[in-house]
């Protein structure tokens, strides 16, 4: 007799190199995400990153702290007992499950994802032949492949898929280089509507503030790329540099910037252009009160890094999409992401300073209308079974349960 199961889907993430709760929510999408389409869901770390936001001196166990900041989140997210934390940087000691059982999940599981390429591929992750690469930040991966890097080809060679966040890519528009050897699908970030929704259509819904706001960081001054003589930054303070004077071309409409990686010399200088600037972290470690900061937002003003802009790769922010959840329209810089998401109605890219004017006055100017438009785009093109069923499907795989 045949006995119904439910097949096993591993995704490899680096919570802990990044414990905030942008990232978390991240993570959270994909593994709620995949076991709501049926499947039988596990997070596994296994790098060898020290995990330095844990430890404040170098005595301090880090790696029971990582544990134990994986196992309040999966706790958190109903996955209690489903995880490991695999401490390759220390003394190889597995957390959560033992080697042997987390060398047998590798070897059952129905697919491997290495969430935004972060897992130097192991023997046991590719073994079976289902490593997925999935990409987040594109541009510095398909530069090295034109390249011809050889570190980087031999770390793409065990995966068995290759999906990207750049989904203008091989676009005629788009100014990435196209790779010969590794075929890539385009994706985007899933989402668990109702984690967002239930904040803004509850039956006494709280208003949205008045200000247009977004989570980040200002100056990240390294991963630049150099590609045909251009060099193509990562930090978005330069992005944020071209619209400095937005707060004062639409006096009435209050924008912030909750920023981490900043100077006091930044924010006063931001304040000086009309900006309101306060500390991302005040929220950015507790997974709900993040929730409730985009939730609680007029919408999402917001720009994107230079490497996205000017090589046009169609990339689109993980957290622009939980703003657009939960019913909050969103202004963007474009990355020519309009050639796949509908915009005009919740959702504006903007190229220049009178663009992000038009797009914020148009906003205000119906503003109910805008949120409905930016909930049917969560709900059309961000839905965790959108997503994550078209991923699935171009690996041969369905949602639901197998016999």
């Amino acid at each position: 007799m045949n006995v119904l199961h439910r097949e096993k889907i591993v995704l490899l993430g680096m919570m802990t190199k990044m414990p905030v709760a942008g990232v978390v929510w991240q993570t959270a999408h994909y593994l709620v995400g995949l076991q709501r389409l049926g499947y039988d869901v596990y997070y596994v770390e296994a790098h060898a990153r020290t995990p330095s936001m844990f430890m404040q001196q170098e005595s301090d166990d880090g790696s029971g702290r990582a544990a134990a900041f994986i196992d309040a989140v999966m706790r958190r997210f109903c996955l209690a007992g489903r995880w490991a934390y695999h401490a390759l940087h220390d003394d190889r000691r597995c957390h959560g499950m033992s080697e042997s059982a987390l060398k047998d999940l590798y070897a059952s599981a129905a697919l491997l994802i290495n969430l935004h390429g972060g897992t130097m591929p192991l023997p046991e992750h590719y073994q079976t032949g289902r490593l997925v690469y999935l990409e987040t930040d594109p541009v510095q991966l398909q530069i090295e492949l034109h390249e011809n890097n050889p570190e980087t080809i031999a770390f793409l060679e065990p995966h068995c898929a290759f999906f990207t966040f750049g989904e203008n890519y091989g676009n005629p528009d788009c100014g990435l280089p196209v790779s010969d050897r590794f075929e890539f699908e385009p994706t985007r970030q899933p989402v668990v509507i109702d984690f967002w929704d239930h904040l803004a259509h509850a039956s006494v819904p709280a208003p949205p503030a008045e200000a247009f706001t977004t989570i980040g960081n200002w100056q990240q001054p390294w991963r630049e790329v150099v590609f045909r003589g251009q060099t193509y930054s990562w930090s978005k303070h330069h992005e944020f540099l071209k619209v400095i004077d937005l707060p004062r071309r639409v006096p009435a409409q209050p924008f912030e910037l909750a920023l981490s990686s900043y100077a006091p010399d930044d924010a006063r200088m931001l304040e000086s252009h009309g900006w309101r600037v306060r500390p991302a972290m005040d929220f950015s470690m507790d997974a709900d009160a993040y929730r409730q900061y985009v939730a609680g937002s007029r919408g999402e003003f917001t720009v994107a890094k230079d490497q996205n802009v000017r090589l046009r790769s169609g990339w689109f922010s993980d957290r622009s999409a939980t703003y657009l959840a939960a019913g909050r329209p969103v202004v963007t810089q474009d990355t020519a992401f309009g050639n796949v998401l509908p915009t005009g109605e919740g959702l504006f890219a903007f190229a220049t300073p009178d663009d992000a004017v038009a797009a914020v006055e148009a906003i205000n100017a119906d503003y109910a209308r805008h949120r409905r438009g930016a909930s049917a785009i969560a709900r059309e093109y961000f839905a965790h079974d959108v997503v994550l069923g078209r991923m699935l499907a171009a690996v041969g795989m369905r949602a639901g349960v197998s016999v």
